[in-house]
């Protein structure tokens, strides 16, 4: 159980971390409050299998969002890029 912990301690702190760069009006607090909210109202589960399929939840949202940003920072660099050529 206090590996389940760990890595849910883990999933939590990434996940914070990414919000600093949230896009959008309030993104960034707005994320994080979110995310804060989805830890606390699964904080009493007990169920190892039930962990495990949030934690699989929480590990796919982390992916959504750091490609959330790769195509953010590739639109940046094509737009500096073809506003060069013009």
């Amino acid at each position: 159980m206090s590996e389940l912990r760990s890595k849910v301690i883990t999933l939590y702190k990434h996940l914070q971390y990414l919000g600093r760069d949230y896009p959008g009006l309030n993104g960034p607090q707005k994320f994080r409050q979110q995310v804060k909210d989805a830890f606390i109202r699964n904080r009493d589960e007990r169920d190892p299998k039930k962990i495990v399929a949030l934690l699989a939840q929480g590990r796919y949202l982390a992916k959504e969002v750091e490609a959330l940003y790769s195509l953010k920072k590739y639109r940046s660099v094509k737009q500096r890029y073809s506003d060069q050529q013009n």
